[in-house]
Formats: structure tokens, sequence, C-alpha cells
């Protein structure tokens, strides 16, 4: 080995060592800054002389040290296991939040409870049994009718209004997706023109990108891969993200013209809309990341009301065995749906859920005070008529029959009187129901459509209390049905409940399930925060700066530099002295 090939091997030595100690300082000085990962410098043996041999092997001397690389010090596996268990616990904690939002907005965490409007109004009809001919009686009825109504009407709206409100998040985090997409190409074309000599690595670059990747996996479920170029590509709900240099934006519609409720799609992929929810949310399927999917989710795609629970069929009401399997086999299909399409929703789980309550308490009222009955008319038509038989009437001059405590805001109660030709020939005069039909809300007894009767606030001697026999006297059969309707079963919470409950029972169901499905979702929520950081621990073993470690390695590379410093300096001795001795 000549004395200048020496020299060239001291040279590397402080080159390659002043890279290290750069890198070493680089990573003190950016302990603190959040996404960055520790750098290492991997050194390399440059190029061999072949100065001889035998036949077993060559006799090579080496010519010094380079730098083969300066890497991050990251797990890829850890980062995808991180980035999706984000996106998962994002899911469950907006769950969670809608679910506490139920609670609050009934009143059950804080504030004037729901339940205090039902038991007051309970209180009334039993005060209304003892005294009977008392208008104050009948006045406090009234009131806590409007009183229930208003309250129950409160709670609908705000709900409501949390619902439409969930829109701003949803196009929020759309256009932040759209802004990592961004972001995430323009750092792709910087790393990919750093890195294009394959002599540098743009690992400060990288982080970025890769803080970026983390905050994108908690909104929405993504894969990625990094092409031999440096670029990411990401696809986002199994469609196309990032591809190349070309982010394909979400956008945001209507669901439909008459809805106000906002859903991502894919305007370059036909307009198909992001998030499939044909199966309900699951880890096993992984169907259940990212915090997007989880506010669409638990805010539906409508206003849950009470026709969109299934009643069960009652054997007692068919005529034969076919007829009820039959409605059994509508009623399981119908079951299905009302467990895909709302009761995956917090939300639109809690408004049919409360509408059914409002709607039993409701109709079952009107129909004691203006009781109805079916006919037949010549034509085969069966149709529901005031049963003007059993109907009470008012304290009023005219004793009023069929007045409604609670009415239809935009329908009546019954058609004007009117002459019908029965199934016998006969003819009669009848009063004839206007039926609830579940495609027309203003003909339901929905919350939104409810009110207390103008007629009864007006007169509150119209109110239908008193017997059908001119006598004036308080038909206490009507107080009776009142009170023990009252406490009677008269539904299941929902399609998948067996045990039916009465109106104060129901209601505690209701807010109970609400509680329990909160505490889930507070649960696995928790529980994969707490994964979450399990899993960020492990990376920040992997990938934080450890300033001991680095002062360790700053010792190290400073101990090399200076080896290689003296090293030049004896080859330098030697140089010298070799050319006095000549007497150059």
């Amino acid at each position: 080995m000549s004395l200048m090939s020496g020299i060239y091997i001291g040279v590397s030595g402080l080159k390659t060592s002043q890279n290290a100690l750069n890198t070493t300082a680089h990573n003190i000085a950016n302990a603190q800054t959040a996404g960055f990962v520790r750098q290492q410098t991997v050194l390399m043996d440059t190029l061999y002389n072949t100065i001889g041999g035998n036949n077993i092997s060559k006799w090579q001397v080496g010519i010094g040290v380079s730098t083969q690389v300066v890497r991050q010090v990251r797990d890829q596996f850890l980062d995808q296991a991180y980035r999706k268990e984000s996106g998962r616990q994002g899911f469950y904690q907006v769950q969670y939040e809608a679910a506490f939002e139920m609670q609050e907005v009934l009143g059950e965490m804080e504030g004037v409870q729901f339940q205090n409007s039902i038991q007051d109004f309970w209180y009334a009809l039993q005060e209304l049994a003892k005294e009977p001919d008392s208008i104050v009686t009948r006045a406090t009825l009234i009131q806590c009718g409007v009183n229930f109504i208003q309250h129950a009407e409160n709670i609908y709206n705000q709900i409501q209004t949390y619902q439409i409100e969930l829109n701003t998040q949803i196009r929020s985090k759309v256009d932040r997706i759209n802004e990592i997409g961004d972001e995430i190409k323009e750092l792709n074309k910087q790393i990919c023109f750093y890195e294009a000599t394959g002599v540098e690595k743009a690992n400060d670059l990288r982080d970025t990108r890769n803080l970026l990747l983390d905050e994108l996996g908690g909104l929405i479920d993504i894969s990625y891969k990094e092409e031999s170029d440096g670029k990411v590509s990401i696809r986002a709900e199994e469609v196309p993200f990032l591809l190349e240099d070309h982010v394909y934006h979400m956008d945001v519609r209507y669901i439909s013209e008459d809805s106000e409720m906002l859903v991502p799609y894919w305007p370059a992929f036909g307009n198909v809309e992001v998030f499939s929810f044909d199966r309900s949310p699951s880890s096993i399927d992984d169907t259940d990341i990212g915090s997007l999917k989880g506010i669409i989710l638990a805010r539906g795609r409508k206003v849950g009301k009470f026709t969109d629970i299934p009643v069960k069929p009652v054997r007692e009401d068919y005529e034969d065995e076919a007829s009820y399997e039959e409605a059994m086999a509508n009623f399981k299909v119908a079951a299905k749906a009302y467990n895909k399409e709302i009761n995956d929703s917090v939300i639109m789980a809690t408004q049919s859920q409360f509408d059914q309550l409002i709607h039993g308490i409701v109709t079952t009222m009107n129909d004691i005070l203006c009781p109805n009955k079916q006919i037949m008319l010549e034509s085969g038509e069966t149709i529901w008529v005031l049963d003007t038989e059993k109907a009470s009437v008012g304290m009023d001059s005219e004793k009023t029959m069929g007045t409604e405590l609670f009415s239809r805001k935009s329908m009546n109660r019954y058609q004007e009187l009117q002459e019908v030709t029965l199934a016998d020939g006969s003819k009669e005069w009848v009063y004839i129901y206007n039926e609830e039909d579940p495609s027309n809300n203003y003909s339901l007894y929905t919350l939104g459509e409810i009110e207390v009767n103008p007629d009864i606030l007006k007169d509150r001697s119209k109110l239908p209390l008193s017997k059908n026999t001119n006598t004036g006297d308080f038909d206490i059969d009507v107080a009776a049905q009142l009170l023990t309707a009252w406490q009677e079963d008269f539904a299941t919470l929902n399609p998948n409940e067996l045990d039916f409950n009465n109106f104060k029972s129901y209601y505690v169901a209701l807010v109970g399930e609400l509680g329990t499905r909160g505490e889930k979702y507070q649960t696995l929520a928790e529980t994969q925060e707490a994964m979450l950081n399990s899993i960020d621990n492990e990376r920040l073993n992997i990938m934080a700066v450890s300033t001991d470690e680095e002062l360790t390695h700053l010792i190290k590379y400073q101990h090399a530099y200076n080896a290689s410093s003296r090293y030049i300096n004896v080859v330098s001795e030697m140089i010298e002295q070799i050319l006095n001795t000549l007497g150059v």
C-alpha cells in the first residue's frame, strides 16, 4: 500500500466520522421535535486493492471507509398497526360522543329529565280520576299534555339539530383528508427529487410524511406502499386515493334532494359513496375503522321515526296459520333491515324509539277518548269510523264528540260527517277516521306533527269525558281506561327485544339501553386508546431519540475523527521523513 493511499484512508475516516457527528448532532437537536425519527449512519468499506495472493485467497488492502446510508430507525409493521388501531379508536370515540350527547339531550346526565314529564302526565290522570267533574283537574291534564308535547318536541328537535350539525364535522374531515393527500403528493415529489442520486435520504421529509399518514389513518381506513422511487401510493377504503402524482379527492353531497344528510363520495369513480354499510361494524372484518365512518354511522341517513321499528305479529290477529307465517316472515325481513339501517346508528335508534314512545302515549289516549270501529262498505272496502255508541262527549253545550286530546297539525282526526252504504245495504252517517299512512308524514302521530288539540285549548269543556247519555255525568269508564292503559304493556323497545313495556318502563329501558350502548362504546374507545398508546410506546422505543445514547455516539465518532486525524499526521510525518532523507 502506498503512502498516498494511506492519506486517502485517513481522509475517508475524517469524512465519515464528520458525517456521523453531523447525524448525531441532528438527532440531539431534534430530540423534542414531534414526529422526528432518530437517524443512524451506516458505514461501509470502500474499494480494496489486490497486492498479491496464492491459490487459496487474494491479498487485499482496504483503502478506507465511506457512508453507506443515513437511515431512519423505525418499524414499518408497528406503523401499520398504529394507523389501523388509530382509525378504530377514532371510530368508537365518535360513537361514544354521539351516545353521550343523546343522554344529555334526554336530560339524564343533567338538566330536566323527560321522565318527569311522563310522571307529571300520569299524576294528572290520577287526579282527574279522583275529581272527574272538576274543571281544574281537566285544565291540569291539558296543561300537562302541553308540557309533555313541548318537552318531547324540544328533545326531538335537539337530536335532529345535533344530527344535522354532524354534517359540519363530516365536511371538515373530508376536506382534511383531501388536504393530507395533497400534502403527501408534494412530499412525494420532494423526496423523489432529493433521493434521485441514490446518495442522500430525505429523512426529515419522510418524518413529515409519516406524521400525515398517522393522521390519515385515524380519519379513514388506508393501505399504502412505498414505491422504488421513494413515493408512497395510498388506497382509502379499498379505492385508489393517491397514485403517482395524482390525488383522487373526495367530495360531499346530500343523500337525496329532500335530505339534509351529507355523505362523502368519489367523483372520479362513478360518484359512488365512499363507505358501504352492507356489513355491521366488526373488528374481525375491519369494518370499524376511521372517525369519518364512525360519524356517518352514528348520525344515520335520515330522521328516525316510530314507523322504522317493525312490530312483531300476534297470532290472535290472524285468521289462519298461513297468514300468520307470512306476517312473521315479513317481520323477520323488516327486523333484519332495522338492525342494519337503523339500530347501528345510535342517533336514529334513539329517535325511532323515542318517537315510538310518544306515538304510543298519544294514540292510546286518543283512542280511548275517541274510540274507533271497523265497518265494511257495500264495495267490500273496510274503513275505520268513530264509534258513536262508545264515544264520550264534552261538557260544552253542543256535547261535542270525537275531540282528541292530541291532534295532527296538518290532518284532522275525522273527515266531515258523511253518509255511507254498508255491506248489508243499509245507510249510515259516519265520521271516517283519517288513518295513518307511513308514506305520508303529515298523516302520522309523530314528533314534529303532534300538538295538543287547539279546540281543547280554546275550550277545555270539549274534552270528551262525559257520558253520551245527555245526563252530563262523567264517564268513569273512560278515566279507568286511561289509568289502566297507562300501566299496560304497549311495545317492545325494538324488534330484538322480547319484553313488552308500559310507558314508564319503556322510557327507563330506552335510557338504560342508551347508557349501556354509551358505556360499551366508551369501553371500546378506551381499550383502543390503551392499545394505541402501547403500540406508540413500542414505536418510540425504536425511533425516539435517547440523548444519553446519542452523547455516547458523539464521543465515539469524535474519537474516530481524532484517530483519523492522528493517522494522517503519522503518514504525513513518514512522507516528510522520506523526502528529507532523499534530500528533496
